[in-house]
């Protein structure tokens, strides 16, 4: 993905002790880099940038290198610059990875997107696009990438794969079996008990996706969201100490995955361990920061700190983007009746009863969201 480019420049003599022009420096660093020998690589082209700042490949080179170091914000400053001097669908995609690999999933995904206008045939770029959605959980923008490109390559298991879990998450359980029957065509694996698993987990059937999900872990210890579903299941089932194993697990995996972090820090605070639960919730935050299940808990943490005024700001947004998010509305009145502001507390208290009257008047059979499901 990345390209290694020499540029042609003047044999001029470098500052400082060295002797090569800055062709010759150029040139070492390319080598070095591909050598594998990064930390000499950006040393040079640091000092070539230093003289050339306009050079837009150059920065793209080094920008590779520094995700190859681990430097990922250092790597996105670097595309940055390159894309102001040059703008380029590889170097935005290079951005895209480096937005990516650290987990900022929302910039990853406005770079991808500008790819995917000009570019719709991107295949790698439309997946990387629609992981980042479902990551996001915004399950039916992936399923509008992911539709096309299996059409287009039917017999492609990574994106019917992904098409599968984008289907199931979004609870279209019968196009995901459509799917699913695809893959198994090609044998048992532990992709196919991670598709069954959560096609079962939409439907409520919490033991069975246990035992899924513990096949899934079983045949790939290293499959991606398994662990993270398999400790939803557990602590569906009540089994919350399993739950907490699991999560750890995928957290190994994925310190970013939203589910682990999400689920982790409410634990703590139901075990009013509110120092622990904090970070857990500000990770998860970080992934998804229009979330409001993970909003509802850092207010939680924020009510028992008694950083109320905090608290309310949070909640009065969580409600205005959610008006039908009951506990957020208990506990909204709550605040407002501690802060003496009873007219309010009143208000929130009427909506309480109106929704959970609604609630009533509804089928048994209507899905919670996660936040519904934690706050109890």
């Amino acid at each position: 993905m990345y390209r290694f480019v020499l540029f042609a420049v003047a044999a001029l003599p470098l500052f400082g002790q060295a002797k090569q022009s800055p062709q010759e420096l150029l040139k070492e660093a390319v080598t070095l880099q591909q050598e594998g020998k990064l930390a000499e690589a950006i040393h040079d082209y640091t000092i070539f940038l230093d003289m050339y700042p306009d050079a837009a490949q150059v920065r793209s080179n080094l920008g590779a290198a520094l995700i190859g170091t681990g430097q990922y914000q250092q790597a996105i400053q670097q595309y940055k610059l390159a894309l102001k001097t040059k703008p380029d669908n590889a170097v935005r995609t290079n951005l895209a990875l480096a937005y990516y690999k650290s987990a900022e999933y929302v910039n990853a995904s406005k770079e991808l997107t500008a790819i995917h206008a000009v570019d719709p045939q991107n295949g790698k770029a439309t997946m990387l696009l629609a992981d980042c959605d479902l990551r996001q959980g915004e399950n039916k923008k992936a399923i509008e990438l992911l539709q096309p490109l299996r059409q287009a390559n039917s017999t492609d298991l990574g994106v019917a794969y992904l098409l599968g879990m984008a289907l199931l998450r979004d609870g279209q359980t019968t196009e995901g079996q459509v799917v699913i029957d695809q893959i198994l065509k090609n044998g048992d694996s532990a992709e196919v008990h991670l598709l069954m698993g959560t096609a079962k987990f939409s439907a409520k059937e919490f033991a069975p996706a246990v035992a899924d999900f513990a096949k899934a872990v079983e045949l790939n210890d290293n499959l991606p969201d398994a662990w993270s579903y398999y400790g939803q299941a557990l602590f569906a089932t009540g089994d919350l100490a399993a739950s907490r194993k699991a999560f750890l697990k995928a957290l190994e995996h994925d310190p970013n995955d939203f589910q682990a972090n999400l689920h982790i820090g409410a634990m703590y605070r139901l075990d009013q361990d509110y120092e622990h639960a904090l970070p857990y919730f500000q990770r998860a935050e970080a992934v998804r920061p229009d979330d409001t299940a993970i909003q509802y808990q850092i207010a939680l943490v924020r009510i028992a700190e008694g950083k109320i005024p905090e608290a309310r700001s949070s909640l009065e947004s969580i409600v205005k983007a959610s008006p039908s998010f009951v506990e957020a509305h208990v506990s909204l009145a709550t605040v407002y009746y501690r802060e003496k502001r009873k007219q309010d507390g009143d208000r929130e208290r009427l909506i309480v009863q109106q929704l959970n009257a609604e609630k009533q008047a509804q089928q048994p059979g209507a899905k919670q969201t996660d936040a519904e499901k934690i706050a109890k």
